[in-house]
């Protein structure tokens, strides 16, 4: 079995990536002091001693040592999945010995799997398979650092902004020509994607007359210190904007008039011209955005907006765990490749690139990595979920717009801004998919609704969860 799965793991266990594996760490930091408390209780519950792997890691050459460590994690991941507990307890201190948050793209990655499958163990032992801290809403505090985190993100790779791009562009064609838009934002978070959005409407020669924006978000006080951000920046431009917060899931949410508000003055003038409506949602596993995927399915064919992009992780969560572990691991070895050579540059702006990605890494992938492999997911509710969105709003009563043209165009006019390679961006029945050499990432696409006689009268959602 564990050779099967060998042979389905990332291209960052030849000997080539093995090679880079360092045994140094890099000085402590504040960061790494932080970490270690949470980890080292954890090992400490479970009556662990890395210090007895040490000896044993030291002696490892190189290359030796980056085929342990991957060894190790699928050994620990088996055993997890055969729910051989004190198999999986005693591989975990030469795991911690042999990662390093801090080390090279491998190692890195290793040290937040090693984590996330420590957690699992204990939670196991527990009997607890609560959501992590990360699931609920976040404390003020721990809020700043994540928004600060998706900020170096932005700068340090181009995900975050071939979402907003490829989304932005097919928002501007969906208007054709239309002067009111009233944006539906499942996941708003900081509203980093707006301005950009914003900066085109207020250069274009005929200004809309009316901009909405709908945000969900788990704090009604960080959604609307987005909205004071969003409402200057609109201002500043001369822009007419208004910004409604919803404190809550969209799955939750009772019906389409609690999204769309009460009926606007301008509907009673003279010019009865509806708003355009479209819906966003750039899917992460930081936390469960939806609450109800079966409510937000209801919710969508409800409200009928005149488009929805969406932009998914090229992830799935469903199966067994022992897959959906080795799934995991190849996709976010490539995030953690490219990351390392968005923040490969040398002296004190390498220094700063480096704490950029650390937070990222930390704060976001290592969260995702967490929510996946300790908890298995960002819910685990039991209820039906949606495994892929893009075919669940085909059979909802949508069908795809192209992103080829403009969105395609963005894209690829952003990928040329970094100055490193590795990136790829295809086309592919309709959607656009952005990866890293050989392995698609994100997947960017935009729906609208089908006449009636068209639709698809019941949705099939996806999968049982477990």
């Amino acid at each position: 079995m564990l050779q099967g799965v060998l042979s389905r793991a990332p291209a960052t266990t030849d000997a080539a990536a093995a090679a880079a594996m360092k045994p140094k760490r890099a000085p402590t930091s504040p960061d790494e002091e932080e970490e270690r408390p949470a980890r080292g209780k954890r090992q400490q519950v479970l009556g662990l001693n890395p210090a007895s792997a040490a000896a044993s890691a030291e002696e490892d050459g190189p290359e030796t040592r980056g085929l342990r460590l991957l060894s190790l994690l699928l050994r620990c991941a088996e055993a997890v999945a055969m729910d051989q507990l004190p198999e999986a307890r005693e591989l975990l201190p030469e795991i911690a010995e042999l990662a390093s948050p801090f080390g090279s793209s491998p190692e890195r990655v290793a040290a937040y799997f090693g984590d996330a499958l420590c957690a699992r163990v204990l939670s196991s032992y527990l009997g607890a398979y609560s959501p992590l801290a990360q699931l609920r809403p976040l404390a003020a505090a721990q809020s700043r650092r994540v928004a600060g985190a998706f900020q170096a993100y932005n700068a340090l790779s181009p995900l975050v902004k071939f979402s907003h791009f490829t989304a932005n562009q097919a928002i501007l064609q969906a208007l054709d020509g239309a002067d009111r838009l009233h944006v539906v934002d499942l996941d708003i978070m900081q509203g980093l994607q707006w301005p950009g959005l914003f900066h085109i409407l207020a250069s274009r020669p005929r200004r809309p007359r009316s901009l909405r924006i709908t945000g969900l978000g788990a704090s009604l006080d960080v959604l609307e210190a987005t909205g004071r951000r969003l409402a200057d920046f609109a201002a500043s431009l001369g822009l007419p904007f208004e910004f409604c917060p919803i404190e809550g899931k969209i799955g939750h949410v009772p019906d389409a008039a609690a999204l769309l508000g009460p009926r606007r003055q301008y509907q009673q003038q003279e010019d009865k011209e509806e708003e355009t409506t479209v819906v966003h949602w750039m899917h992460h596993c930081l936390y469960d955005v939806t609450g109800s995927d079966v409510g937000t399915v209801r919710l969508l064919r409800a409200l009928r907006p005149k488009l929805i992009t969406i932009v998914e992780q090229d992830l799935g969560h469903s199966g067994d765990f022992l897959g959906r572990f080795v799934e995991a691991l190849h996709y976010y070895s490539a995030l953690f490749d490219a990351l390392g050579d968005g923040a490969g540059a040398g002296g004190a702006e390498g220094e700063a690139s480096g704490a950029e990605r650390h937070a990222v890494e930390r704060q976001l992938l290592g969260a995702e990595i967490r929510n996946i492999v300790a908890v298995g997911g960002p819910k685990r509710t039991g209820e039906v979920r949606v495994e892929r969105w893009g075919d669940e709003l085909r059979r909802a009563g949508f069908r795809p717009v192209s992103l080829a043209g403009s969105p395609a165009t963005q894209a690829r006019l952003l990928l040329g801004m970094y100055p490193w390679k590795g990136y790829t961006l295809v086309e592919e029945e309709a959607c656009l998919k952005l990866g890293w050499k050989d392995l698609s990432l994100l997947t960017a696409s935009a729906w609208e609704p089908v006449d009636d006689d068209d639709a698809v009268p019941t949705p099939r959602l996806g999968s049982q969860e477990t």
